[in-house]
């Protein structure tokens, strides 16, 4: 072996690959050390859950965790269709690390678990626990998401709920097809989509003719999208005699039979590579009426509202490991004569990405607490998750490509290396805005609710009216808002939308953010001082406190 010594005798100077200027790994850190996550979890009535979370964000910023996420994605799903002896299995294998990221995830109450939690804020802990765990990977959070978001759909059926809620709210997972009544924990997919009309669910042409037993029907028909095939049961609308229906349908019977459910391959996607995508075909399969025939629409406007939120949850998740990225490097990388985090207009782009992260992350929480006090009967909170989770939708999940590709600019050619991770969250960041409903079928709904439910604008302007003669600028927005509801058509739908969700995200920082933060995001967001580019906060923004206050302070 040739030393170093040796080398530079030999080629007469010193080594040309010493290692300087660049970041440590950023693992081990923690990644709940987020001052805006904590004051809102306590605020929103979880802090009793702050311990556990700690320790989760402990464990997410750990190098094994890290790890588990980034061989996930690496290593992607394979579709099974036969066995060796030409027997249709239709089953998907994962990495090992898939099922470690799963294993976690629902151990630690991201799945259905709240359901079966009656203290108050234990949807708003679930919440928080996601923009943890979120540091990870995103693919895993899919499952989690669907099984969380079927449990109120199936209690329309109160015989299949009492079956099938204990197993869906366990922290228990079983990876595998059998019985699901033989297992001790389930996880929950959906089946809604075809390919002849996307969101317009009501196009589909899935069939479903009744059997003899009642309540039990077979299906027939092609589905478009259908993540996470190797879950237990999946909610899939179809139609029946009486219009689109919702109905159950096991992987595997209880006689212990496969169903049939023929994936016929998984898509190719730009990112969400951990998570398999299909298209199943049902030919015969066995399905049990979830609701009245007709009410399949009505029947999953409950699932909509729990994965719109997560869809808000997962992109705060993803703008928040961006950042903390991207500020660790501008801590410890240096560049004409400075520390990149020292240059003032660095400094202006990380305060502004550092806004951006703390309003989404408040309002997740804010809508998380919403839905918790509206599944305990609160009819004033319901009426306000009804419109605020579509408006956040919109916007944050709008905000994530944008931000992720600024966020990745911060470490310049090493951020574009698929090792730094960050052109993962980059192909991420995407389809946020697009699952559950892309950005114009979130505007019409915004539109929807608020021509057919009067009283979901009377709790958004009751929620601003708390913030009222804080900040001159919030103010004049949300008379400005008043005034453009009367104009509001499909034409000026997203630049209504894009303005509830601005004056909602400064509301809730003017109330709850310090000073710096406030003023920043109203004189930027609502005031007009701010450019077409992150990184354009005015002189006297306050951003070194802005910075330091986003940083993780172990860094």
């Amino acid at each position: 072996m040739v030393s170093t010594l040796d080398a530079q005798q030999a080629y007469g100077g010193p080594a040309t690959h010493d290692v300087t200027n660049q970041a440590p790994p950023l693992t081990p850190y923690d990644a709940s050390d987020d001052t805006a996550l904590l004051e809102g979890l306590r605020r929103e009535g979880a802090g009793w859950a702050e311990e556990d979370l700690r320790r989760l964000g402990r464990q997410a910023g750990s190098a094994q965790a890290q790890e588990w996420a980034d061989l996930a994605n690496r290593h992607e799903p394979e579709l099974r269709t036969h066995d060796r002896y030409g027997n249709r299995v239709d089953e998907v294998e994962f990495h090992p690390s898939w099922h470690h990221l799963m294993r976690t995830a629902v151990a630690e109450g991201l799945a259905a678990s709240p359901w079966a939690d009656d203290r108050p804020g234990a949807h708003v802990a679930r919440t928080a626990g996601g923009l943890v765990w979120g540091h990870t990977e995103a693919g895993h959070g899919c499952p989690t998401s669907m099984t969380y978001a079927a449990v109120p759909a199936l209690r329309r059926q109160p015989d299949l709920a009492k079956v099938y809620e204990p197993l869906l709210t366990s922290r228990e997972y079983e990876p595998g097809l059998r019985v699901p009544t033989q297992k001790r924990g389930l996880l929950a997919g959906m089946g809604m989509t075809e390919k002849q009309g996307g969101s317009d669910v009501r196009t589909n042409t899935t069939t479903a003719t009744p059997t003899s037993e009642p309540g039990v029907y077979t299906l027939r028909g092609h589905k478009w999208f259908t993540s996470a095939p190797m879950c237990d049961v999946f909610l899939v609308l179809a139609q029946a005699r009486g219009g689109l229906s919702c109905f159950l349908v096991p992987r595997v019977l209880p006689d212990g039979t496969r169903n049939t459910f023929r994936i016929q391959r998984l898509k190719d996607k730009l990112g969400n590579r951990s998570n398999a995508s299909s298209e199943p075909e049902f030919d015969g399969t066995v399905a049990w009426l979830v609701g009245p025939e007709g009410q399949g629409v009505k029947t999953i406007i409950e699932m909509v509202n729990c994965t719109r939120l997560d869809c808000v949850m997962m992109s705060a998740a993803l703008m928040r490991k961006s950042l903390v990225e991207a500020g660790h490097h501008v801590r410890h990388r240096s560049a004409f004569g400075a520390r990149l985090v020292d240059q003032p207009l660095m400094r202006n782009v990380l305060a502004d990405l550092a806004l951006e992260s703390e309003a989404a992350t408040t309002l997740a929480l804010r809508l998380a607490g919403a839905a918790d006090r509206a599944i305990r009967g609160d009819a004033q909170e319901s009426a306000f998750r009804r419109i605020a989770t579509a408006v956040g939708k919109y916007w944050v999940t709008k905000r994530g490509p944008a931000f992720t590709a600024e966020a990745l600019e911060c470490l310049g050619g090493n951020g574009y290396v698929e090792d730094s991770g960050m052109p993962r969250h980059y192909r991420e960041a995407p389809l946020l805005s697009i699952w559950e409903g892309s950005g114009n079928v979130n505007a019409l709904d915004v539109l929807r609710a608020l021509s057919r439910e009067p009283g979901t604008a009377e709790a958004l302007f009751s929620e601003f009216s708390l913030a009222r003669g804080a900040d001159a600028r919030l103010d004049a927005a949300v008379t400005r808002l008043k005034n453009r509801l009367s104009e509001a058509s499909q034409t000026t739908a997203r630049r209504l939308v894009e303005e509830m969700a601005l004056t909602l995200q400064a509301s809730l920082l003017v109330r709850y953010a310090p000073p710096a933060v406030a003023d920043a995001f109203c004189a930027t967001r609502l005031g007009g001082d701010w450019g077409y580019a992150f990184g354009t906060l005015p002189e006297g923004a306050g951003l070194g406190a802005i910075v330091e206050r986003a940083l993780p302070r172990g860094d």
